[in-house]
């Protein structure tokens, strides 16, 4: 039995892949539609169906625990944080021409170069990987558990100092904001 027949290529994907394409040009249409649109609720909101995106490609990648991280702590959590700091803030929630600083060809420059690299990392990176989805089940939360909690556990609690920090910030400029106001 030789390799090309033990593994299908490129010409016959199975329906998770076809799956995984098409949610992830949705993904990207959602990101680019995040960074294009000059209403922030809206870039917020559209920030919320991207990353809800990843969180299917992570489901589809038959990871479920991060799938599900992605969902309970970026889509839940951040994002609410960022209305919360947008609300606080009084952010105008309208079209806001003052958003656009006039660089987005630079911005769209810096863009391409910066994806093109990206990618060219990974392809290089993974270009012999082929991932069995029908072997060990390495996105299981055991594995994940062990990954986090063995190497990543400071990461994740500078990043929760960093979130509270925010809030905390969010709160500070409102405050300042109403004694403004009251003189």
């Amino acid at each position: 039995m030789n390799l090309a027949a033990a593994h299908p290529g490129f010409l016959s994907p199975t329906g998770v892949e076809i799956a995984f394409v098409l949610v992830g040009l949705a993904t990207l249409g959602a990101a680019v539609v995040t960074v294009t649109t000059r209403q922030l609720v809206h870039a917020a909101l559209w920030l919320v169906v991207a990353l809800g995106g990843l969180a299917v490609e992570y489901l589809l990648l038959t990871a479920e625990f991060i799938a599900w991280v992605q969902v309970l702590i970026y889509v839940g959590s951040v994002v609410v944080l960022l209305l919360f700091g947008l609300m606080l803030t009084r952010a105008p929630i309208g079209r806001s021409p003052d958003a656009d600083s006039g660089n987005r060809p630079a911005a769209l420059a810096v863009a391409v170069v910066a994806a093109a690299a990206l990618v060219w990392v990974v392809v290089d990176a993974f270009r012999t990987t082929w991932i069995d989805l029908d072997g060990p089940v390495h996105g299981s939360t055991k594995v994940t558990g062990e990954m986090l909690f063995r190497h990543w556990v400071l990461p994740f609690e500078a990043l929760s100092v960093l979130l509270l920090a925010a809030l905390v910030g969010a709160i500070v400029l409102s405050r300042k904001g109403d004694k403004e106001d009251a003189r």
